[in-house]
């Protein structure tokens, strides 16, 4: 009988592992500013973080932008992955500005027809005011309080990731490389997987770069690999791009799963 009990014992510590919500990511050292946008009409909240050779050296360091980049977001996650990737010498010293959310799904949407989409807050559609506010005040503000070059690049899962892939589709010169993990393209009927191929005709001559991931989550994966083809179709020869095609992948796994490959693969330009 103490065996058994034993046996069940072990067996539940062995459930609660698995599915124990992962402990927390340390904070990094970093520097938090306060803008107090115009186009936004609000305070927004910017977390910047530095890797360790910024300190000792005059050198200028590529942007990594990201929204959902609050202290209790995703911030530290990919700080620290940053930090380890390029002690690693994986990937090239890069500065992170991560953007704390006010309202999520107003700023990570666009317009939408559907009426499913438009319960999800009070508010949705503003992303192109969004990215009009990194484009005109937060890009600038950066650059004038940081040593940055010229390369940024942008990351994001999910309703970010759709902002993400939404941005590389309608403003594809906002930024040298895109990442999007899971992104929502099945916001407002699909409208960008549909679209997609009328705003790659119209693809700049630059040299851009896109990673982006779909995991088996009903809603994404047909999307994802939807958009894939269609940019494979395209046959841009200046788009560099890579689509990791994750189907035994979770929507609430995908983003640590591969996020170091994505980002080894992208913020390289060899």
């Amino acid at each position: 009988m103490k065996t058994i009990y034993s046996t069940i014992l072990l067996l539940l510590i062995m459930i609660n592992c698995a599915t124990a919500t992962p402990p927390p990511d340390p904070m990094p050292a970093h520097e938090t500013i306060n803008i107090d946008s115009k186009i936004l009409a609000e305070i927004r909240v910017i977390n910047v973080w530095t890797p360790s050779t910024y300190q000792n050296s005059n050198e200028t360091l590529p942007v990594l932008y990201m929204p959902d980049g609050g202290e209790k977001e995703d911030f530290a996650h990919i700080a620290n992955t940053l930090a380890e990737l390029i002690a690693a010498k994986k990937i090239p010293p890069t500065i992170l500005v991560g953007i704390e959310n006010t309202q999520r799904r107003r700023d990570l949407t666009g317009p939408t027809e559907v009426a499913t989409d438009k319960e999800i807050a009070p508010i949705v559609g503003g992303s192109a005011n969004f990215r009009n506010f990194i484009k005109t005040e937060l890009i600038p503000e950066i650059n004038q309080k940081y040593r940055t070059n010229s390369e940024k690049g942008i990351i994001g899962e999910s309703l970010a990731g759709l902002f993400v892939t939404e941005t590389f589709l309608v403003e594809p010169d906002l930024f040298d490389y895109y990442i999007a993990f899971d992104p929502s393209i099945w916001w407002n009927d699909h409208e960008l997987e549909k679209t997609a191929k009328d705003h790659l005709a119209k693809f700049p001559t630059t040299e851009k770069r896109f990673w982006f991931a779909g995991s088996g989550t009903d809603s994404i994966l047909n999307s994802t690999r939807n958009l894939a083809d269609t940019i494979n179709k395209a046959g841009l020869r200046n788009l560099k791009w890579f689509y990791a095609d994750e189907p035994k992948e979770k929507h609430n796994t995908i983003f640590r799963a591969t996020k170091e490959n994505a980002m080894i693969w992208t913020m390289n330009k060899n």
